[in-house]
């Protein structure tokens, strides 16, 4: 928890309010780092981009294998999770591998349908499970 605070400390941690205020915006990209199986459980923030946060530091690196082009957009990357945790680690990442500007929602996942924000419901399973 002592690194979740530190992170705090160094990025821009938006309220739920401000938020849903920069959602929809032309230069404002939202990334989910949640696992795959909590976006099937609860689907994403509408027009969202699922980067499992395994995968960010490689999709972020424009001289990886795995970068998305996405990352190198001049926009305004907030990241978020289930509760704002691996969020918060994440934005500081995120801003010390040169991405700029980040910042996380507090609350996460959680606090965007605690306010009935727009969301991409989560898709119909397919196949035996």
């Amino acid at each position: 928890m002592d690194l979740v605070a530190a992170a705090d400390n160094e990025v821009r941690t938006l309220d739920i309010e401000e938020a849903r205020a920069l959602h929809g915006t032309d230069d404002v990209i939202f990334i989910d780092l949640r696992d795959i199986r909590e976006v099937a459980k609860t689907g994403k923030i509408a027009g969202a981009h699922h980067v499992p946060r395994g995968m960010l530091e490689f999709w972020i690196d424009p001289k990886g294998p795995y970068h998305k082009p996405f990352f190198t957009e001049d926009k305004i990357f907030i990241f978020y999770c289930a509760g704002g945790w691996r969020s918060a680690l994440a934005a500081k990442t995120a801003q010390d591998m040169g991405l700029k500007p980040v910042a996380h929602i507090q609350g996460g996942m959680k606090a965007w349908l605690e306010a009935a924000a727009p969301i991409d419901p989560p898709k119909p399973r397919s196949g035996a499970e």
